[in-house]
């Protein structure tokens, strides 16, 4: 079936320190040289960078962190959620969990107590879903209006000031009932009490001891206001509205406003001029303005304004420079009390565009002067560290690394060490790491950083202890196997990388597997992972980002015998049985160059890059195919599946179905029973879903679609309990290569009693399959214990994501009445994967050994993941009643 997944966490390219024409000769359009000749040259070749500082916020224990924001959220004042869902933000950013980060924004908008705390998040909001603006184009297509994160009337949000009418009351009757302003050659008369009663200024001088309340006329000639103004001020102190008042007469009147203590005036000419806030260039011309004479509403317009347009907005220099040099009473004014929120989101957008530039570290600057708490403090702090390093202002950096450390971020100490390091102290490195080492439960990321101030020997010791700890890291990887193929190891060197790429496709990987085949001369392999690389990135930069990948592509297809179309579907039939994602990828790719038609193949690719954990990338995927359909008809199933993978699957449903009624076709019936069988819970659907699948298998298809189409019909037909009908599918669908539904048979075995037939079967799916720690995993349900407890050490070897053995294994542990270790099992995955299931295991696992504490905290980091899981829930509830 069709998931989707959350996406990668940020990538960094791979960065050769090499000049790639020391090894890469380029003569007329040709690359006529390869392979370096002397091992120095080869080492250059393959020479992997240090892992890079990240400038986030990590946690030593982010389990107790996300619990005690959890307990926060339950008794703190309303006014401090959003600020609190924003530091939730901020740790899963740290583990890279993009899903988790972005419903940690949505609540923190939801929950937003002010307008200026809805600007910011829905801002942040709106530029996390860049790109998507055809989703909402197409929801409206449906009828369904969206209106989330668009423009808010910012004037609504704010309370009315209304004038006290009762300071305009005369307390002598025999007061002059007008009265006369002289404003040069003009006299404006007034009713004397209704301009009293602007203000108590105007009360004490018109009504109190002052000389003018006896007089007929006051002259404000000195008081830089006109007579028009001064006329609608008039009409204002008797109607209360400023109707058809000239934006320039507006500004003089909130002058005059704001010096004689006017609040309903001010507030009146705050509203109208920020309703004539209406693009970027009113907003700079009228935020100085606002932010002098105090006008709160004027100044959050002209901010909706910049934050509507990230990041187009911080290319502006006059925003820039605006933004950038407020001061804490102005940004008051223009955000109230959201200002760390704000120059959080700036910040984030500036460095994901330019991490090293004057912009950025003038955000992160205002970020660190708006934090408020430690925990701001050091988020902030260990940020604007990382980009002094970048820019190579040592003194600065160990500043404010040495800061953040102090306020408690340890992982600010990498920032410390590296500086050491850079000025040649390596020892004092190696101490550094090693102090924090003793201090606290030891980590991946520190074994991995104290292993670059090691000689060789001891790096590798250092890097398989990383990898124990954390085998999401990517840099032991890459070193080993670089090393490796200095030493000429080739096959170890390619099995070290591919350790990695089998569970996480990182282009920093891919990058240094295609330098192992360039230096090879394995061209075709090469070629494979460049364009695996374009497809995931179109304009990714090789070698520190000197060389586009799609330059290299074409130099590489030199050296590669050309594919006609029919060879390219023989290679993907090859790769899509073999269940080798990548290299179906790199066929498509290639594909796509052809006159075939490119929907289809889009399409194909979008299918490929959602197994492989890359959302992102197949949302692209799906897009294109709907720009390059050939027909109205599939231009509706490719919109289908975009409304379907961004969770609108009534929608979804709703394109399928006009689809259909313009042309019956295999992919708009498959459409309509996927999204039918996903969204629909009563069994009565089954039948429906059945009929629609067949209804599909009648339409014209290639081989590959009617594969999934059968493997899908014998699961519909599995949980029908028809298992004859079920095993026909399988079948049918293996005897056209559909590798995967060797699974769907064994599950047919298994469930007619017969466990040996089920794990022959799925080892006959591990022998084809090239990434095959599903096939594992799965096979470990149809064997006895002890060769369960291998298949599942060979699942976890293969995935380290998967949570399904850790928790198997902890079982196990616990049966056995080894509490400590079944816990330790369950802990080793958790400190690199925030998992809601481990969490929740952990938890039963502290309540059924007394441990009260452990389980309240393993509860509220796994509702910070999960909010609304029901069995969490009661979880949480029971062990809460029992805390001391």
């Amino acid at each position: 079936m069709r998931a989707l997944f959350p996406s990668e966490s940020c990538k960094e390219p791979f960065h050769s320190s090499i000049n790639p024409q020391s090894w890469l000769q380029v003569e007329r359009g040709k690359l006529t040289k390869f392979v370096p000749q002397s091992p120095s040259s080869i080492e250059s070749l393959i020479k992997v960078p240090e892992p890079s500082i990240l400038p986030f916020y990590k946690p030593v224990d982010y389990v107790k962190v996300l619990a005690e924001i959890h307990e926060e959220l339950e008794s703190c004042h309303p006014t401090e959620r959003s600020s609190l869902y924003l530091l939730q933000y901020q740790v899963f950013k740290g583990l890279g969990e993009s899903k988790l980060m972005r419903r940690s924004l949505r609540s923190a908008w939801s929950k937003a107590s002010t307008v200026h705390e809805k600007l910011v998040f829905g801002a942040w909001l709106k530029y996390e879903k860049q790109g998507e603006d055809i989703i909402s184009d197409l929801l409206s297509s449906c009828g369904k209006c969206v209106k989330e994160f668009g423009s808010i009337d910012i004037a609504s949000e704010f309370p009315v000031v209304e004038t006290r009418s009762s300071l305009g009351k005369l307390n002598d009757t025999n007061l002059p009932r007008v009265v006369s302003f002289q404003i040069g050659d003009e006299r404006i008369t007034c009713e004397r009490h209704k301009i009293a009663g602007l203000s108590a200024p105007f009360q004490a001088m018109l009504n109190g001891c002052f000389t003018e309340s006896v007089c007929d006329g006051v002259d404000l000639s000195e008081n830089n206001i006109s007579a028009s103004g001064m006329r609608a001020i008039r009409d204002f102190s008797e109607t209360g509205s400023l109707c058809e008042v000239a934006p320039s007469l507006l500004l003089e009147i909130l002058v005059f406003a704001n010096r004689f203590c006017c609040e309903g005036l001010k507030d009146a000419c705050d509203q109208k001029l920020a309703s004539l806030v209406l693009c970027r260039q009113d907003a700079v011309e009228l935020i100085e303005f606002a932010l002098e004479q105090n006008s709160p509403v004027l100044a959050a317009s002209c901010l909706q304004v910049f934050l509507h347009e990230l990041p187009d907005s911080l290319n502006d220099e006059q925003v820039v420079e605006l933004l950038s040099s407020l001061d804490r009473q102005q940004r008051s004014i223009m955000v109230g009390p959201a200002s760390f929120s704000l120059y959080s989101l700036l910040a984030e957008v500036s460095m994901n565009s330019s991490p090293s530039s004057d912009r950025t570290v003038l955000f992160i600057k205002q970020l660190v002067d708006c934090a408020r708490n430690r925990r701001q403090k050091m988020i902030a702090l260990h940020q604007l560290g990382c980009v002094r390093l970048l820019r190579k202002e040592c003194d600065e950096a160990e500043t404010l690394f040495e800061a953040a450390l102090s306020e408690g971020h340890v992982y600010s100490v990498l920032g410390l060490a590296r500086l050491s390091h850079m000025r040649g102290h390596s020892t004092q490195s190696y101490e550094k790491i090693s102090s924090v080492l003793s201090s606290y439960t030891p980590l991946g990321w520190m074994y991995q950083e104290r292993s670059l101030y090691c000689d060789a020997d001891k790096r590798w010791q250092e890097l398989e202890k990383a990898t124990e700890l954390d085998p999401t890291l990517t840099y032991p990887y890459m070193y080993r196997a670089a090393s490796l193929m200095r030493k000429q190891d080739v096959q170890a060197a390619l099995a070290e990388i591919n350790r990695v790429l089998g569970f996480r496709l990182a282009l920093e990987c891919l990058e240094l597997r295609f330098c192992f085949y360039l230096a090879l001369e394995d061209y075709q392999s090469a070629l494979c992972d460049v364009q695996a690389i374009l497809t995931l990135s179109p304009d990714y930069r090789m070698f520190g980002g000197r060389v586009a990948a799609s330059q290299l592509r074409i130099l590489v297809r030199e050296h590669v015998k050309s594919w006609t179309t029919a060879d390219c579907w023989l290679q993907l039939y090859d790769t899509w049985s073999l269940v080798d994602d990548i290299g179906s990828l790199s066929v498509i790719y290639q594909m796509l160059e052809s006159d075939a038609a490119k929907g289809v193949l889009y399409f194909r690719q979008s299918l490929l890059l959602l197994r492989l954990n890359c959302p992102e990338a197949a949302m692209r995927s799906l897009q294109l195919a709907r720009e390059h359909a050939s027909s109205e008809p599939e231009r509706l199933v490719y919109e289908g599946w975009i409304l379907y993978d961004t969770g609108h699957c009534e929608e979804g449903l709703r394109k399928a179905e006009e689809s259909v009624n313009l042309q019956r076709s295999f992919e708009a019936f498959f459409l309509k029973a996927y999204a039918l069988a996903d969204s629909c819970q009563d069994p009565s659907c089954s039948s429906t879903v059945v009929s629609l699948l067949e209804e599909a298998l009648k339409c014209p298809s290639d081989r590959l679609r009617k594969g999934q189409a059968l493997n899908n019909l014998g699961s519909v037909y599995v949980d029908c309990g028809k298992l004859d009908a079920a095993a026909d599918c399988y079948i049918n669908a293996l005897k056209i290569r559909h590798t995967r539904a060797h699974q769907g048979l064994a599950r047919v075995h298994f469930l007619r009693n017969d466990k040996n037939a089920a794990y022959a079967e799925m080892t006959k799916l591990i022998e084809k399959a090239r990434n095959n720690a599903s096939a594992y995993e799965k096979r470990s349900e149809y064997c006895e214990r002890d060769l369960t407890k291998a298949d599942l050490e060979m699942v976890t070897c293969l995935d380290p994501l998967r949570v399904y053995p850790y928790r198997y294994r902890a079982a196990v542990l616990m049966d056995n009445h080894k509490e400590k270790e079944a816990i330790a099992e369950l802990s080793r995955a958790i400190t690199f994967k925030a998992d809601l299931h481990l969490l929740h295991l952990r938890a039963a696992f502290h309540e059924h050994i007394g441990d009260v504490m452990g389980a309240l905290r393993d509860c509220r980091a796994a509702l910070s993941v999960d909010p609304n899981h029901q069995e969490m829930l009661e979880l949480h509830s029971r062990v809460n009643s029992q805390e001391p």
